[in-house]
């Protein structure tokens, strides 16, 4: 069926906009795949040190530049993945005006924020973290230092500030959630008039690879940031960090690169090649 009238040339070019990726798409994408590659740097490598040579100390410096880096990385990445939804957005549906819309120097100001917008608000976080009184053991029963692992630790009252934290949950976690939710159903009403399958298809595998992270991403968060201390155990705190840090940023760059056609190819056939050789053995 040949796509003709300018309604449905305007779905057609949706699609067509969906089977690249846009100016925003790759800069937002370069962005987080870096992020992701900082959040592993900034706890997998002290935690392999302490594991092989069964020390287990970290100084109250290195103490706080974890507490800041993983804090402000993960604020960044709520604001990157807003901007990911709205980049997806306006190429479904407005994507005769995507280029001018999304053009590299608002792309730029997107990473810019992201990043600033996570220094602020957690540099704030980091610093009362840190001057938090200990008055008795300080071992944290954790694989890194993180913020709910202090405060079990600490002697004083830390009630307020559990509220605050909650406050800031819903600025980072549950307003970013929204607004991509909101997003995603605006595109969705849009695939619903799209007469090509091809454009649909296309649409549908990059919002989903998109909501696949935001899923893995925010669903932890929510759990860790949301809800009282008391309500999980340190084993499981501490379950819930590495999926965060270690299985996550490794998933996504899977997760983004099962869109392309080249690389399905290639899993594909690396699996068939798997396969036949368990036949034959």
């Amino acid at each position: 069926m040949r796509c003709t009238g300018k309604k449905c040339d305007r779905f057609c070019r949706a699609g067509n906009q969906f089977g690249r990726f846009g100016v925003g798409t790759r800069l937002v994408v370069n962005v987080s795949d870096r992020k992701d590659l900082a959040v592993i740097s900034n706890t997998v490598p002290k935690l392999a040190i302490s594991f092989f040579s069964g020390t287990r100390n970290i100084t109250h410096f290195a103490c706080g530049t974890q507490i800041f880096f993983f804090f402000t990385l993960g604020g960044a990445e709520c604001i990157l993945l807003t901007f990911m939804a709205y980049d997806h957005y306006v190429a479904v549906c407005n994507p005769l005006r995507y280029a001018v819309i999304m053009n590299q120097g608002v792309c730029l100001q997107m990473a810019i924020v992201s990043w600033i917008g996570g220094i602020l608000a957690f540099t704030a976080h980091t610093s009362y973290t840190m001057s938090l009184p200990i008055c008795g053991s300080r071992e944290i029963h954790h694989f890194y230092c993180e913020m709910p692992a202090i405060m079990k630790i600490s002697c004083k009252d830390t009630s307020k500030y559990e509220l605050v934290v909650f406050v800031m949950g819903i600025v980072f976690i549950i307003i970013p959630f929204g607004l991509i939710m909101a997003s995603y159903t605006l595109i969705f009403l849009n695939v619903l008039h799209m007469n090509s399958p091809q454009g649909r298809n296309k649409v549908l595998a990059t919002c989903s690879s998109h909501l696949t992270v935001v899923s893995l991403y925010l669903g932890p968060c929510v759990y860790m940031y949301m809800t009282p201390g008391s309500s999980h155990t340190s084993e499981q705190e501490q379950a819930v960090s590495v999926f965060c840090t270690v299985l996550t940023p490794m998933l996504n760059p899977l997760i983004y690169s099962l869109r392309n056609k080249d690389v399905v190819g290639a899993l594909q056939r690396v699996l068939g090649k798997h396969s036949v050789s368990k036949e034959n053995a």
